[in-house]
């Protein structure tokens, strides 16, 4: 059978159902997951949490790719990346592009534009949020021991990263855990040197938001980082796909990823202006828009000769913006 499963529903909703159920049971399987917590109230939980499935997704994908840690690789990620293979190896071949490309993609441009930055400012301090079992933390205090990177997530997340970590490195640096729209995170700001540069990044996240609370994160981001030498904030984002052809299967996915993550997922932005107009309402100063096609088909790689105002067709782009005096 080579229909989508997310376009089952027009030919077999009895296997529609049983595929969501199949995922929802896995989901809801592992005792550290965001979905349930014996420990906190109701009230007390973020009503974010249950994005976190997706970081184990993701996670197993990247060691899949060999760009992991065995231990940041867990049960359940392995076994959601097991029912979605024959999914993505069908978007691949019909959309031409799946999560997993994506992931690749983006990941990638972050860990690129990261590099530069260290390389410009080799006291650069990083702040991960809601970096789940992303591998970039590990990598890059291997790589770049003078730098100062810490990871930051919700407290369930952040107690399973932080096992992975310990059993990689004894001496890793303890997770930070907030939910990002609390004054919580403000104090992950506090354990850095306003006198050194930060750069503030995220994978994965902020398509999770509506605008409304998009907005307030970049706001609260602006807030907490201004003490600073300077700030960077570096995230990937997922446009609306109005160049692909086939927009409405994609659309139609995103809106299983909004179920099965009790989230707002959305595609916010069909340009890159609105992208910057948005990024600019915020308090940022100078907002540049990456889209893979041109950045990685051009020898120069200087934003000034690969962006452009128009969607020029990729599932993904990366956003660098800062604020400048």
């Amino acid at each position: 059978n080579n229909v989508p499963f997310f376009l089952y529903d027009k030919h077999d909703r009895n296997k529609t159902t049983r595929i969501k159920n199949h995922i929802t049971r896995i989901i809801m399987s592992n005792p550290q997951s965001n979905l349930k917590s014996n420990s906190r109230s109701k009230s007390n939980l973020s009503k974010h949490r249950h994005i976190s499935f997706t970081a184990h997704y993701t996670g197993y994908i990247w060691f899949q790719m060999g760009i992991s840690h065995p231990a940041l690789a867990t049960a359940k990620g392995k076994s959601l990346a097991m029912i979605a293979n024959p999914v993505e190896t069908l978007a691949e071949k019909y959309i031409g592009g799946s999560m997993r490309t994506t992931l690749k993609t983006r990941h990638t441009l972050l860990d690129e534009h990261l590099t530069q930055l260290i390389e410009k400012h080799p006291d650069l301090q990083v702040l991960e949020i809601a970096a789940g079992l992303s591998p970039r933390g590990w990598w890059f205090r291997q790589h770049f021991p003078q730098i100062d990177y810490r990871e930051l997530d919700l407290p369930d997340m952040a107690a399973t990263k932080q096992a992975a970590l310990t059993q990689i490195d004894s001496l890793s640096p303890a997770m930070l855990s907030a939910d990002l729209f609390t004054e919580d995170f403000q104090n992950a700001f506090a354990v850095f040197d306003p006198q050194r540069p930060l750069v503030i990044i995220s994978e994965g996240l902020i398509n999770y938001f509506d605008k409304k609370l998009l907005q307030q994160l970049l706001k609260s981001i602006v807030q907490y980082g201004s003490p600073f030498k300077a700030l960077h904030y570096l995230t990937d984002i997922y446009p609306e796909p109005v160049k692909n052809k086939l927009a409405k299967v994609i659309w139609s996915s995103s809106k299983l990823l909004k179920l099965m993550s009790r989230s707002a997922f959305s595609f916010h932005f069909i340009d890159p202006v609105e992208v910057r107009s948005f990024f600019q309402n915020a308090g940022f100063t100078q907002v540049n828009v990456i889209q893979p096609t041109p950045y990685f088909n051009q020898e120069s790689k200087r934003p000034d000769q690969v962006e452009s105002n128009e969607h020029l067709g990729d599932l993904v782009w990366m956003i660098h913006a800062r604020v400048v005096e």
